[in-house]
Protein backbone atom coordinates (compact mmCIF):
# COMPACT_ATOMS: atom_id res chain seq x y z
CA UNK A 1 0.00 0.00 0.00
CA UNK A 2 1.26 4.12 -1.07
CA UNK A 3 1.19 6.01 2.32
CA UNK A 4 0.02 9.78 1.50
CA UNK A 5 -0.30 12.22 4.36
CA UNK A 6 2.46 14.41 4.27
CA UNK A 7 0.61 17.28 3.06
CA UNK A 8 -2.99 16.57 4.31
CA UNK A 9 -4.61 17.98 7.67
CA UNK A 10 -8.58 17.39 6.89
CA UNK A 11 -9.83 14.69 4.52
CA UNK A 12 -13.55 15.13 3.11
CA UNK A 13 -14.96 12.40 1.11
CA UNK A 14 -17.35 13.50 -0.78
CA UNK A 15 -17.88 16.83 -3.04
CA UNK A 16 -21.11 17.80 -2.57
CA UNK A 17 -22.72 20.81 -0.89
CA UNK A 18 -22.23 19.36 2.53
CA UNK A 19 -18.53 18.05 1.66
CA UNK A 20 -17.42 21.52 0.28
CA UNK A 21 -19.21 23.46 2.85
CA UNK A 22 -16.82 21.70 5.47
CA UNK A 23 -13.75 21.89 2.80
CA UNK A 24 -13.91 25.83 2.66
CA UNK A 25 -14.61 26.20 6.77
CA UNK A 26 -11.44 24.19 7.23
CA UNK A 27 -9.69 25.62 4.65
CA UNK A 28 -10.26 29.23 6.17
CA UNK A 29 -8.75 28.20 9.21
CA UNK A 30 -5.36 27.21 7.88
CA UNK A 31 -5.57 23.04 7.75
CA UNK A 32 -4.71 21.78 4.65
CA UNK A 33 -7.65 19.61 2.82
CA UNK A 34 -7.90 17.15 0.60
CA UNK A 35 -11.35 15.72 -0.97
CA UNK A 36 -11.87 12.21 -2.83
CA UNK A 37 -15.13 12.15 -4.74
CA UNK A 38 -15.88 8.42 -5.54
CA UNK A 39 -17.28 9.68 -9.31
CA UNK A 40 -15.12 11.11 -12.34
CA UNK A 41 -15.19 14.76 -12.25
CA UNK A 42 -18.43 15.88 -14.62
CA UNK A 43 -20.39 13.75 -12.14
CA UNK A 44 -18.82 14.97 -8.97
CA UNK A 45 -21.31 17.27 -6.30
CA UNK A 46 -23.11 14.68 -5.44
CA UNK A 47 -27.26 15.11 -5.49
CA UNK A 48 -26.22 19.58 -5.08
CA UNK A 49 -26.15 19.67 -8.82
CA UNK A 50 -29.71 18.05 -9.37
CA UNK A 51 -31.46 20.60 -6.95
CA UNK A 52 -32.83 23.45 -7.79
CA UNK A 53 -30.50 25.05 -5.74
CA UNK A 54 -32.87 26.85 -3.30
CA UNK A 55 -31.67 27.21 0.29
CA UNK A 56 -34.53 27.77 3.03
CA UNK A 57 -33.38 29.94 6.18
CA UNK A 58 -34.47 32.16 8.67
CA UNK A 59 -34.54 36.14 7.87
CA UNK A 60 -36.25 38.98 8.96
CA UNK A 61 -36.85 41.05 6.30
CA UNK A 62 -35.18 42.72 3.16
CA UNK A 63 -31.84 43.77 5.13
CA UNK A 64 -31.03 40.05 5.64
CA UNK A 65 -31.16 39.40 2.40
CA UNK A 66 -29.41 42.05 0.45
CA UNK A 67 -26.41 40.94 1.39
CA UNK A 68 -26.35 37.50 -0.28
CA UNK A 69 -27.93 38.81 -3.79
CA UNK A 70 -25.81 38.26 -6.41
CA UNK A 71 -26.99 41.60 -8.42
CA UNK A 72 -28.80 43.56 -5.07
CA UNK A 73 -29.30 46.64 -8.31
CA UNK A 74 -31.79 44.19 -9.80
CA UNK A 75 -34.86 46.86 -10.83
CA UNK A 76 -37.54 44.29 -9.43
CA UNK A 77 -36.55 44.75 -5.89
CA UNK A 78 -38.33 47.64 -5.58
CA UNK A 79 -41.54 46.47 -5.91
CA UNK A 80 -40.74 42.74 -4.21
CA UNK A 81 -42.16 41.89 -0.98
CA UNK A 82 -39.96 39.02 0.20
CA UNK A 83 -41.89 39.32 3.32
CA UNK A 84 -40.32 37.23 6.88
CA UNK A 85 -38.88 34.19 7.75
CA UNK A 86 -38.63 33.92 11.29
CA UNK A 87 -36.78 31.80 13.55
CA UNK A 88 -40.11 31.20 14.71
CA UNK A 89 -41.90 29.99 11.78
CA UNK A 90 -38.63 28.32 10.72
CA UNK A 91 -39.23 26.16 13.98
CA UNK A 92 -42.88 25.55 13.41
CA UNK A 93 -42.32 24.23 10.16
CA UNK A 94 -40.05 21.81 10.87
CA UNK A 95 -42.69 20.89 13.90
CA UNK A 96 -45.22 20.16 11.38
CA UNK A 97 -43.04 16.60 10.38
CA UNK A 98 -42.35 15.93 13.37
CA UNK A 99 -45.21 13.80 14.17
CA UNK A 100 -46.06 16.08 17.23
CA UNK A 101 -42.33 15.90 18.43
CA UNK A 102 -40.47 18.54 19.84
CA UNK A 103 -37.65 20.15 17.62
CA UNK A 104 -34.50 18.08 17.65
CA UNK A 105 -31.18 18.95 18.46
CA UNK A 106 -30.32 18.59 14.87
CA UNK A 107 -33.13 20.77 13.95
CA UNK A 108 -32.28 23.80 16.79
CA UNK A 109 -29.01 23.73 14.91
CA UNK A 110 -30.41 24.08 11.41
CA UNK A 111 -33.03 26.84 12.19
CA UNK A 112 -30.38 28.99 14.61
CA UNK A 113 -27.52 28.55 12.46
CA UNK A 114 -29.25 28.93 9.26
CA UNK A 115 -28.82 32.75 8.77
CA UNK A 116 -25.47 33.07 9.61
CA UNK A 117 -24.48 30.27 7.86
CA UNK A 118 -25.81 31.87 5.01
CA UNK A 119 -24.07 35.19 5.29
CA UNK A 120 -21.08 33.20 5.81
CA UNK A 121 -21.53 31.56 2.62
CA UNK A 122 -21.76 35.00 1.10
CA UNK A 123 -18.20 36.10 2.30
CA UNK A 124 -17.24 33.50 0.47
CA UNK A 125 -18.15 34.68 -3.42
CA UNK A 126 -21.46 32.28 -2.88
CA UNK A 127 -23.99 34.27 -4.09
CA UNK A 128 -27.53 33.85 -4.60
CA UNK A 129 -30.83 34.99 -6.91
CA UNK A 130 -34.75 35.65 -5.58
CA UNK A 131 -36.69 32.78 -7.45
CA UNK A 132 -38.96 34.50 -9.27
CA UNK A 133 -40.33 32.18 -11.23
CA UNK A 134 -41.32 29.23 -8.69
CA UNK A 135 -41.76 31.01 -5.30
CA UNK A 136 -43.15 33.94 -6.44
CA UNK A 137 -46.56 35.64 -8.01
CA UNK A 138 -47.86 39.21 -8.81
CA UNK A 139 -50.59 40.74 -6.89
CA UNK A 140 -51.65 44.50 -6.85
CA UNK A 141 -48.68 45.40 -8.63
CA UNK A 142 -45.93 43.89 -6.38
CA UNK A 143 -44.25 40.91 -6.78
CA UNK A 144 -45.24 38.44 -3.28
CA UNK A 145 -42.75 35.76 -2.06
CA UNK A 146 -44.36 32.83 -0.56
CA UNK A 147 -43.89 29.98 2.01
CA UNK A 148 -40.46 31.18 2.99
CA UNK A 149 -38.55 30.52 0.46
CA UNK A 150 -36.85 33.26 -1.28
CA UNK A 151 -33.19 32.59 -2.46
CA UNK A 152 -31.56 29.83 -4.93
CA UNK A 153 -28.04 29.77 -6.59
CA UNK A 154 -27.19 31.23 -9.74
CA UNK A 155 -27.54 27.98 -12.45
CA UNK A 156 -29.50 26.44 -9.37
CA UNK A 157 -27.61 23.16 -7.73
CA UNK A 158 -24.76 23.59 -10.67
CA UNK A 159 -23.97 27.36 -10.15
CA UNK A 160 -24.12 26.47 -6.20
CA UNK A 161 -21.77 23.86 -7.30
CA UNK A 162 -19.37 25.78 -9.24
CA UNK A 163 -19.43 28.52 -7.02
CA UNK A 164 -18.54 26.49 -3.84
CA UNK A 165 -15.82 24.18 -5.37
CA UNK A 166 -14.27 27.76 -6.65
CA UNK A 167 -14.18 29.43 -2.64
CA UNK A 168 -12.75 25.92 -1.33
CA UNK A 169 -10.09 25.89 -4.31
CA UNK A 170 -8.96 29.43 -3.82
CA UNK A 171 -8.20 28.41 -0.13
CA UNK A 172 -6.12 26.13 -1.67
CA UNK A 173 -8.13 23.25 -0.95
CA UNK A 174 -7.54 19.75 -3.46
CA UNK A 175 -9.60 17.40 -5.06
CA UNK A 176 -9.14 14.03 -6.07
CA UNK A 177 -11.81 12.01 -8.56
CA UNK A 178 -12.31 8.53 -9.25
CA UNK A 179 -11.46 7.59 -5.73
CA UNK A 180 -13.73 5.72 -3.81
CA UNK A 181 -13.63 5.55 0.12
CA UNK A 182 -13.56 1.83 1.00
CA UNK A 183 -12.19 2.13 4.68
CA UNK A 184 -11.01 3.78 7.66
CA UNK A 185 -7.94 4.08 9.74
CA UNK A 186 -7.93 4.09 13.41
CA UNK A 187 -4.98 4.30 15.61
CA UNK A 188 -4.88 3.89 19.30
CA UNK A 189 -8.21 4.81 19.55
CA UNK A 190 -8.39 7.63 16.79
CA UNK A 191 -9.19 8.01 12.94
CA UNK A 192 -6.38 8.88 11.28
CA UNK A 193 -7.28 8.60 7.92
CA UNK A 194 -8.89 6.57 4.95
CA UNK A 195 -8.58 3.42 2.65
CA UNK A 196 -9.11 3.81 -0.46
CA UNK A 197 -9.42 2.92 -4.54
CA UNK A 198 -7.62 5.20 -7.22
CA UNK A 199 -8.76 5.38 -10.74
CA UNK A 200 -6.22 2.31 -11.84
CA UNK A 201 -7.64 0.47 -8.99
CA UNK A 202 -4.58 0.90 -6.72
CA UNK A 203 -5.22 0.30 -3.23
CA UNK A 204 -4.33 3.46 -0.90
CA UNK A 205 -3.32 4.51 2.54
CA UNK A 206 -4.28 8.58 3.01
CA UNK A 207 -3.27 9.71 6.60
CA UNK A 208 -4.44 13.09 7.99
CA UNK A 209 -5.74 14.72 11.53
CA UNK A 210 -9.34 14.19 10.69
CA UNK A 211 -11.79 12.97 8.27
CA UNK A 212 -15.24 14.06 7.09
CA UNK A 213 -17.61 11.64 5.92
CA UNK A 214 -19.72 13.90 3.48
CA UNK A 215 -20.55 11.53 0.84
CA UNK A 216 -24.34 11.47 0.55
CA UNK A 217 -27.27 9.34 1.91
CA UNK A 218 -28.19 5.37 0.54
CA UNK A 219 -30.56 6.65 -1.82
CA UNK A 220 -28.81 4.93 -4.93
CA UNK A 221 -28.70 1.86 -3.31
CA UNK A 222 -31.43 -0.19 -3.79
CA UNK A 223 -30.40 -3.03 -1.56
CA UNK A 224 -30.19 -0.25 1.42
CA UNK A 225 -33.67 1.21 0.21
CA UNK A 226 -35.11 -2.58 1.10
CA UNK A 227 -33.27 -3.09 4.06
CA UNK A 228 -33.89 0.50 5.76
CA UNK A 229 -37.21 1.72 4.77
CA UNK A 230 -39.28 -1.49 2.77
CA UNK A 231 -39.76 -3.26 -0.32
CA UNK A 232 -41.92 0.00 -1.49
CA UNK A 233 -38.69 2.12 -1.89
CA UNK A 234 -37.19 -0.14 -4.45
CA UNK A 235 -39.87 1.10 -7.09
CA UNK A 236 -38.91 4.79 -6.49
CA UNK A 237 -36.65 6.17 -8.97
CA UNK A 238 -33.56 7.56 -7.68
CA UNK A 239 -33.39 11.28 -8.91
CA UNK A 240 -30.06 12.34 -7.98
CA UNK A 241 -26.99 11.15 -8.46
CA UNK A 242 -26.14 7.50 -8.77
CA UNK A 243 -23.31 7.20 -6.33
CA UNK A 244 -24.61 8.21 -3.07
CA UNK A 245 -24.98 4.35 -2.09
CA UNK A 246 -24.62 4.68 1.61
CA UNK A 247 -20.58 4.30 1.56
CA UNK A 248 -19.89 6.96 4.26
CA UNK A 249 -22.97 5.49 6.69
CA UNK A 250 -21.49 1.96 6.16
CA UNK A 251 -18.02 2.78 7.05
CA UNK A 252 -19.11 4.70 9.68
CA UNK A 253 -21.00 1.68 10.97
CA UNK A 254 -19.07 -1.21 10.69
CA UNK A 255 -16.68 1.10 12.64
CA UNK A 256 -19.40 1.10 15.51
CA UNK A 257 -21.18 4.57 14.98
CA UNK A 258 -24.31 4.56 16.34
CA UNK A 259 -27.33 4.66 13.86
CA UNK A 260 -29.72 8.30 14.26
CA UNK A 261 -32.66 9.58 12.55
CA UNK A 262 -35.77 7.81 10.74
CA UNK A 263 -34.49 5.78 8.86
CA UNK A 264 -37.84 4.46 7.23
CA UNK A 265 -38.27 7.87 5.49
CA UNK A 266 -36.95 10.16 2.89
CA UNK A 267 -37.38 13.51 0.69
CA UNK A 268 -39.53 11.61 -2.09
CA UNK A 269 -41.00 14.37 -4.98
CA UNK A 270 -43.87 13.21 -7.93
CA UNK A 271 -41.27 12.54 -10.85
CA UNK A 272 -42.16 11.58 -15.17
CA UNK A 273 -42.93 7.87 -14.61
CA UNK A 274 -41.24 7.48 -18.33
CA UNK A 275 -38.02 9.26 -17.13
CA UNK A 276 -34.97 7.53 -17.76
CA UNK A 277 -32.91 5.41 -15.30
CA UNK A 278 -30.25 8.05 -13.01
CA UNK A 279 -27.77 5.33 -14.65
CA UNK A 280 -28.20 7.02 -18.03
CA UNK A 281 -25.46 9.41 -18.04
CA UNK A 282 -26.87 11.01 -21.36
CA UNK A 283 -28.79 13.08 -19.26
CA UNK A 284 -27.30 16.11 -18.19
CA UNK A 285 -27.28 17.03 -14.92
CA UNK A 286 -28.98 20.10 -15.63
CA UNK A 287 -31.69 18.74 -17.07
CA UNK A 288 -32.37 15.97 -14.63
CA UNK A 289 -34.54 18.06 -12.01
CA UNK A 290 -37.17 18.95 -15.13
CA UNK A 291 -38.41 15.19 -14.47
CA UNK A 292 -39.80 16.34 -11.38
CA UNK A 293 -43.47 17.14 -11.69
CA UNK A 294 -45.04 19.12 -8.71
CA UNK A 295 -47.40 21.46 -9.68
CA UNK A 296 -49.86 18.96 -8.33
CA UNK A 297 -51.60 22.04 -5.83
CA UNK A 298 -53.49 23.80 -9.56
CA UNK A 299 -55.19 20.24 -10.39
CA UNK A 300 -56.07 17.25 -9.00
CA UNK A 301 -53.71 13.51 -9.32
CA UNK A 302 -55.90 10.14 -9.54
CA UNK A 303 -54.22 6.57 -8.69
CA UNK A 304 -54.82 3.27 -11.04
CA UNK A 305 -58.52 3.15 -9.66
CA UNK A 306 -59.64 6.83 -10.72
CA UNK A 307 -59.37 8.31 -7.33
CA UNK A 308 -57.67 10.90 -5.83
CA UNK A 309 -55.05 9.72 -2.58
CA UNK A 310 -54.13 13.45 -1.19
CA UNK A 311 -55.48 16.71 -0.96
CA UNK A 312 -53.59 18.47 -3.26
CA UNK A 313 -54.07 21.33 -2.00
CA UNK A 314 -53.51 21.01 1.49
CA UNK A 315 -50.48 23.42 1.96
CA UNK A 316 -47.98 25.10 -0.39
CA UNK A 317 -46.19 22.84 -2.35
CA UNK A 318 -42.94 23.88 -0.12
CA UNK A 319 -44.60 21.46 2.45
CA UNK A 320 -46.02 19.07 0.28
CA UNK A 321 -44.12 18.28 -1.98
CA UNK A 322 -41.35 15.89 -0.69
CA UNK A 323 -43.69 14.03 0.82
CA UNK A 324 -46.15 13.18 -2.29
CA UNK A 325 -43.34 11.04 -3.73
CA UNK A 326 -43.86 8.15 -1.09
CA UNK A 327 -47.75 9.20 -1.62
CA UNK A 328 -47.55 8.01 -5.04
CA UNK A 329 -45.16 5.15 -4.30
CA UNK A 330 -47.82 3.68 -2.08
CA UNK A 331 -50.42 3.71 -4.79
CA UNK A 332 -51.37 0.66 -6.95
CA UNK A 333 -48.88 0.32 -9.61
CA UNK A 334 -46.72 3.07 -7.51
CA UNK A 335 -47.70 5.72 -10.57
CA UNK A 336 -50.71 7.95 -10.44
CA UNK A 337 -51.50 10.93 -13.08
CA UNK A 338 -51.86 14.94 -12.24
CA UNK A 339 -54.60 16.56 -14.26
CA UNK A 340 -54.85 19.89 -14.92
CA UNK A 341 -57.19 22.12 -17.60
CA UNK A 342 -55.84 25.44 -19.76
CA UNK A 343 -56.72 27.92 -16.54
CA UNK A 344 -53.50 27.17 -15.17
CA UNK A 345 -51.21 26.19 -18.28
CA UNK A 346 -49.38 29.36 -18.08
CA UNK A 347 -48.95 28.97 -14.13
CA UNK A 348 -47.21 24.93 -14.29
CA UNK A 349 -43.58 25.14 -13.95
CA UNK A 350 -40.94 24.92 -16.78
CA UNK A 351 -40.58 21.36 -15.95
CA UNK A 352 -43.83 20.44 -17.34
CA UNK A 353 -42.84 22.32 -20.82
CA UNK A 354 -39.26 20.44 -20.71
CA UNK A 355 -38.84 18.65 -24.33
CA UNK A 356 -39.00 15.79 -22.84
CA UNK A 357 -42.44 15.89 -20.59
CA UNK A 358 -44.46 12.79 -21.30
CA UNK A 359 -48.52 13.76 -21.33
CA UNK A 360 -51.31 13.35 -22.69
CA UNK A 361 -53.90 16.25 -24.34
CA UNK A 362 -57.51 16.45 -25.13
CA UNK A 363 -60.14 19.09 -26.05
CA UNK A 364 -62.98 16.83 -23.57
CA UNK A 365 -62.32 15.22 -20.39
CA UNK A 366 -64.13 11.99 -21.53
CA UNK A 367 -60.83 11.98 -24.19
CA UNK A 368 -58.76 12.55 -21.76
CA UNK A 369 -59.73 9.96 -19.23
CA UNK A 370 -59.84 7.28 -22.09
CA UNK A 371 -55.81 8.22 -22.83
CA UNK A 372 -55.16 7.91 -18.88
CA UNK A 373 -53.25 4.50 -19.43
CA UNK A 374 -53.20 2.30 -16.55
CA UNK A 375 -56.93 3.64 -15.15
CA UNK A 376 -60.25 2.69 -16.18
CA UNK A 377 -62.06 5.95 -17.92
CA UNK A 378 -64.70 5.81 -16.44
CA UNK A 379 -63.35 5.68 -13.13
CA UNK A 380 -61.00 8.81 -13.44
CA UNK A 381 -64.46 10.76 -14.78
CA UNK A 382 -66.42 10.14 -12.18
CA UNK A 383 -63.66 11.19 -9.69
CA UNK A 384 -63.51 14.34 -11.81
CA UNK A 385 -67.51 15.39 -11.86
CA UNK A 386 -67.78 14.69 -8.37
CA UNK A 387 -64.59 16.71 -8.16
CA UNK A 388 -65.93 19.67 -10.25
CA UNK A 389 -69.45 19.25 -8.55
CA UNK A 390 -67.75 20.09 -5.09
CA UNK A 391 -65.47 22.97 -5.80
CA UNK A 392 -66.35 26.22 -3.63
CA UNK A 393 -67.39 29.13 -6.31
CA UNK A 394 -67.76 31.36 -3.56
CA UNK A 395 -64.00 31.94 -3.08
CA UNK A 396 -61.85 33.52 -5.27
CA UNK A 397 -58.67 31.77 -6.41
CA UNK A 398 -55.44 33.37 -5.17
CA UNK A 399 -51.94 31.36 -5.53
CA UNK A 400 -50.31 33.85 -3.69
CA UNK A 401 -51.90 32.86 -0.55
CA UNK A 402 -53.70 29.97 1.15
CA UNK A 403 -57.32 30.97 -0.57
CA UNK A 404 -58.95 28.59 1.41
CA UNK A 405 -61.20 27.63 -2.21
CA UNK A 406 -61.42 24.37 -1.41
CA UNK A 407 -64.54 21.41 -2.19
CA UNK A 408 -66.88 21.34 1.08
CA UNK A 409 -68.51 17.91 1.24
CA UNK A 410 -65.61 15.50 -0.44
CA UNK A 411 -64.57 12.82 1.72
CA UNK A 412 -60.94 14.22 0.52
CA UNK A 413 -60.83 17.69 0.62
CA UNK A 414 -58.68 19.71 -1.89
CA UNK A 415 -58.22 22.63 0.86
CA UNK A 416 -56.82 25.39 -1.40
CA UNK A 417 -56.79 26.60 -5.15
CA UNK A 418 -59.76 24.07 -5.97
CA UNK A 419 -61.02 25.13 -9.78
CA UNK A 420 -63.07 23.38 -11.51
CA UNK A 421 -61.16 21.17 -14.47
CA UNK A 422 -63.51 22.42 -16.95
CA UNK A 423 -61.29 24.52 -19.49
CA UNK A 424 -59.77 23.07 -22.62
CA UNK A 425 -57.53 21.61 -23.82
CA UNK A 426 -57.14 19.76 -20.74
CA UNK A 427 -53.65 18.31 -19.90
CA UNK A 428 -52.56 15.05 -17.95
CA UNK A 429 -48.94 13.71 -16.75
CA UNK A 430 -47.95 10.66 -15.83
CA UNK A 431 -46.18 10.64 -12.52
CA UNK A 432 -44.41 8.29 -9.98
CA UNK A 433 -42.26 8.44 -6.82
CA UNK A 434 -38.74 9.68 -7.09
CA UNK A 435 -36.28 9.66 -4.08
CA UNK A 436 -34.02 12.43 -3.64
CA UNK A 437 -32.57 11.72 -0.14
CA UNK A 438 -32.36 9.44 2.75
CA UNK A 439 -33.00 10.84 6.82
CA UNK A 440 -31.60 8.39 8.60
CA UNK A 441 -27.67 8.31 9.43
CA UNK A 442 -25.76 8.90 11.66
CA UNK A 443 -25.56 10.83 15.55
CA UNK A 444 -22.76 13.74 15.44
CA UNK A 445 -21.82 16.07 18.55
CA UNK A 446 -22.39 19.58 18.76
CA UNK A 447 -19.29 19.72 16.72
CA UNK A 448 -20.15 17.50 14.14
CA UNK A 449 -17.96 14.46 15.85
CA UNK A 450 -19.29 11.02 14.90
CA UNK A 451 -20.77 9.77 18.01
CA UNK A 452 -20.65 5.60 18.50
CA UNK A 453 -23.15 3.06 19.79
CA UNK A 454 -21.20 3.41 23.59
CA UNK A 455 -22.46 7.24 23.16
CA UNK A 456 -18.96 8.47 22.90
CA UNK A 457 -17.19 10.16 20.34
CA UNK A 458 -15.76 8.96 17.66
CA UNK A 459 -12.35 10.88 17.88
CA UNK A 460 -11.38 12.38 14.69
CA UNK A 461 -14.28 10.94 11.99
CA UNK A 462 -16.85 14.07 11.53
CA UNK A 463 -20.10 13.82 9.67
CA UNK A 464 -22.18 16.36 7.51
CA UNK A 465 -25.15 16.54 5.02
CA UNK A 466 -27.11 13.76 4.51
CA UNK A 467 -25.00 11.41 7.25
CA UNK A 468 -26.69 13.72 9.93
CA UNK A 469 -29.21 12.02 11.50
CA UNK A 470 -31.89 13.99 13.08
CA UNK A 471 -32.95 16.12 10.72
CA UNK A 472 -35.99 15.41 9.31
CA UNK A 473 -38.51 13.05 10.24
CA UNK A 474 -41.83 12.69 8.42
CA UNK A 475 -41.18 15.05 5.86
CA UNK A 476 -39.48 18.57 4.78
CA UNK A 477 -39.96 21.75 4.15
CA UNK A 478 -38.68 22.67 0.90
CA UNK A 479 -34.97 24.31 0.72
CA UNK A 480 -34.18 22.97 4.06
CA UNK A 481 -31.45 19.97 2.52
CA UNK A 482 -29.37 22.09 1.34
CA UNK A 483 -29.06 24.84 4.06
CA UNK A 484 -28.84 21.93 6.74
CA UNK A 485 -25.58 20.59 4.81
CA UNK A 486 -23.91 24.08 4.48
CA UNK A 487 -24.75 24.69 8.24
CA UNK A 488 -23.10 20.90 9.15
CA UNK A 489 -20.74 21.03 6.98
CA UNK A 490 -19.17 24.32 8.14
CA UNK A 491 -19.72 23.05 11.77
CA UNK A 492 -17.33 19.75 10.66
CA UNK A 493 -15.34 21.66 9.18
CA UNK A 494 -14.24 23.75 11.93
CA UNK A 495 -14.05 21.64 14.33
CA UNK A 496 -11.74 18.99 12.14
CA UNK A 497 -9.51 22.19 11.89
CA UNK A 498 -9.31 22.80 15.34
CA UNK A 499 -8.20 18.78 15.38
CA UNK A 500 -11.31 18.31 18.14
Amino acid sequence: MMEQDEDIDVIVVGSGNAALCSGIAAAERGARVHMLEKAPKAMAGGNTKYTAGAMRFAYDGNADLIPLLLDPHDERLERTDFGSYTTEKFAEDLRYFNDGKPLSTEQETLVGKSLETMHWLATHEVKFEPIFSRQSFEKDGKIVFWGGLTLAAEHEGVGLFDAEMAAFERLGGTVEYDCPVTGLIVEGGRVVGVRATSEGGEEREMRACAVILGSGGFEASESLRRDFMGEDWVNARVRGTPHNTGDGLRIALDLGAAKHGFYRNAHATPMDREMKEFGNLDIPHGERKNYRKICYFLGVMVNAEGKRFVDEGKDFRNYTYAQFGKAVLDQPGHFAWQIFDAKVDDLLYAEYRFHDAHFVQAETLDALCDRLDGIAAADARATLDAYNSAVNDQVDFDPTTLDGKNTPGLPLPKSNWAQKIDTPPYKAFPVTGGITFTYGGLKVSEQGVVIGKDDKPIAGLFAAGELVGGVFFEGYPGGSGLTSGAVFGRKAGVAAAKGN
